[in-house]
């Protein structure tokens, strides 16, 4: 191979001398080192330095960054995909879901659905996260490889920025409370929810908007921006507050044991065993008023059960009540 060099010395084209001394002032970039070593030709070096060198060694680079960039943002979604994917099917440890069980689980179904949609929105906003990150600072980089000044695009990206916030500030506080709410898992599918204007069982969740359907099966579109309390009736438990309005003349030590005997009865009887949680108490007298008086009772049920309870137990107290020869009276007004 030397000889073969030597060789190539000794033509007209083959120059002498190092890549210092052809590829212009300044420390020779590696595309103008390689050039030489290639061809050890000063004109057709001279020309790739000036014409040639920069062009590539700016598209090497964009092209190395843009790479790298895909592959963090590729690595980052896989990542992101995998933990949301183990949220949805809720797969964790035995201890952090010990500590996080409720008192009643509810459905399996709903508790699948409400996993799956929280873990896809958050995933969703996460990914978008990484995206704009690592693509936004390889964007940067390639801008500045280029040569443009970046002071006044990052000054022009201020100035639309504040102009779009201003105009769509409404979009982001949807965006922020839905990501607050997600993050605090305030509400979920197949949660009983007040929100003011509306209440009724949650059936979507988004970062915007929250869908629930109210008794008379009206579907209601809350924007999160406007969602300013809830009251949520399916967390951890409920109770049911019975108020049983019945004649003055009565005697209270007779109605207050006949409602406890109707609670405990229903409380003990499947399947309402499985919903009621504690044993039922009466509170005594609520109201009193020269038409009625009002006895309290409560219990405390499984998440979203308390009005079935309700109802079950309004016609165990009419019954015991009819058997027992104990009027009920008109509520007071």
């Amino acid at each position: 191979m030397p000889l073969f060099y030597e060789a190539l010395a000794t033509l007209p084209l083959w120059g002498q001398g190092r890549p210092e001394d052809h590829c212009g002032p300044g420390e020779p970039s590696i595309a103008c080192r390689i050039s030489w070593a290639t061809t050890h030709n000063p004109d057709f070096t001279k020309f790739f330095s000036t014409w040639l060198d920069r062009p590539l060694t700016a598209l090497v680079q964009i092209s190395i960054t843009l790479l790298i960039a895909m592959i963090l943002r590729h690595a980052a979604h896989r990542l992101i995909t995998r933990i949301t994917l183990r949220m949805s099917e809720g797969t964790m440890p035995e201890r952090l879901r010990e500590r996080t069980r409720t008192i009643f689980d509810g459905s399996p179904a709903l508790i699948s659905e409400r996993r799956r949609q929280r873990a896809q929105t958050m995933g969703s906003v996460l990914r978008s996260i990484a995206s704009i990150l690592i693509l936004g600072t390889a964007l940067f980089s390639v801008l500045g490889t280029v040569g443009l000044n970046l002071a006044p695009i990052l000054a022009s990206a201020s100035v639309i920025g504040v102009a779009v916030g201003f105009g769509a500030q409404n979009i982001v506080k949807d965006f922020l409370a839905g990501i607050f709410m997600l993050l605090e898992d305030q509400y979920g599918v197949g949660d009983v929810i007040d929100v003011g204007p509306a209440k009724g069982t949650v059936e979507a969740v988004s970062l915007r908007v929250t869908r629930l359907r109210d008794i008379n099966g009206v579907v209601w579109y809350m924007r999160n921006g406007e969602i300013l309390r809830i009251g949520n009736e399916s967390q951890n438990w409920a109770r049911t507050v019975l108020d049983i309005p019945v004649s003055p003349d009565e005697d209270v030590d007779k109605v207050r044991a006949l409602l406890k005997e109707s609670a405990e009865a229903l409380a003990v009887d499947p399947p309402w065993d499985e919903i009621i949680l504690e044993t039922p108490s009466v509170w005594g007298v609520q109201a009193l008023t020269g038409d009625a008086m009002v006895v309290r009772v409560v219990l405390k049920t499984a998440p979203g059960k308390q009005a079935e309870v309700a109802r079950q137990l309004r016609e165990r107290v009419k019954k015991t009540f009819d058997e027992a020869g104990v009027a009920v009276a008109s509520p007071p007004a």
